[in-house]
This record gives C-alpha cells, structure tokens and sequence, in this order.
C-alpha cells in the first residue's frame, strides 16, 4: 500500500502521472470514492503519464471514454448507474479486459466482484485541509480489504451495493 497526501489539484495530477508512467498494459485502476473526490482528474493525469494527448472528460452519460495512446490505450469507465450485469455487460468492460488496455474504472464499489483480483485500487478521500486529497494505491482485493478494515467507521463497498455481482 501507498499513501500520499495532495494539496491541489496540480499535485493530484503530478501523482496520477507518475502512476501513468509505470502501468502495464492490461492493468486495471478501480477508483474508490465519493462525488468530487477528482477520480475524473486523476485519470487526465494518468493520461498523460501514458503519453495521451487528449483531453480527459468525464463519461457520466457516455459510461465509457476510449483514448488512444503508443502503445497502450486507456478506457475510462463510469460505473455509477451500474445496477446489474446485463448493465456491466452493455459497457463493454468484460471485452475490454481482452484488449491489453489500462482500464480506468470510477464507481468501481458498484462493480467490485467482477474487477480482476489484481487490480489496483485507487482510494481517494478528503484530506484535513480545504483542497487535500488522501490517495491510496492498494494492489489486488488482499491489500484492498486490509485498508479498508483500518478505516474508522468504514463499510466494505461490497456492502452497500444493491446487486453486488
């Protein structure tokens, strides 16, 4: 696990960058967190860390953003209305697996029994400072579990589900 403490929005992009720079094709990046914690931001920082040009948005309504890089695309998935597999299904992600791609996945909660057991999880979460971010890389569903029961107050995501598949 590694933890690192961000006071903008410039160091949140310098951190996912760095990450974008060491990812291998095929990876899968589960982000955990809530609304306006910058899972959209820290994927445009993995973009350009992979060599991506273009400019990241969020797929909110589209469900899934293709960018494509040398040598490795990005696929950015947004799994907040992701309520059932036929819905999993419909957004490609089960053949994007296929594809070497690094797979970029917000809302990741909504989809936990179907992320490979390796991913790597990206938690983020406020900091004590207006601005500051907590950013958490836990790597496979071991060291994820193992972070989240050492929050306070914490749920496992899987809980609050409502079709945990």
């Amino acid at each position: 696990m590694q933890q690192y403490t961000s006071h903008s929005l410039e160091e949140t992009l310098s951190i996912a960058r760095q990450l974008g720079r060491s990812l291998k094709p095929g990876t899968v990046v589960a982000y955990l967190g809530g609304l306006g914690m910058g899972k959209t931001a820290f994927t445009a920082g993995l973009a350009q860390g992979m060599g991506i040009e273009d400019s990241v948005s969020s797929p909110t309504f589209s469900l899934v953003n293709v960018y494509y890089g040398h040598p490795t695309d990005l696929v950015h998935f947004d799994m907040y209305r992701i309520s059932s597999p036929d819905d999993l299904d419909a957004t490609g992600f089960f053949d994007y697996l296929d594809t070497g791609a690094v797979l970029a996945v917000e809302w990741s909660e909504n989809i936990l029994s179907a992320l490979p057991p390796d991913s790597l999880f990206v938690h983020l979460a406020p900091g004590k400072g207006e601005g500051q971010r907590v950013i958490t890389f836990c790597q496979g569903e071991k060291e994820l579990e193992e972070f989240l029961s050492s929050l306070s107050g914490y749920s496992h995501p899987a809980n609050n589900a409502t079709d945990n598949f």
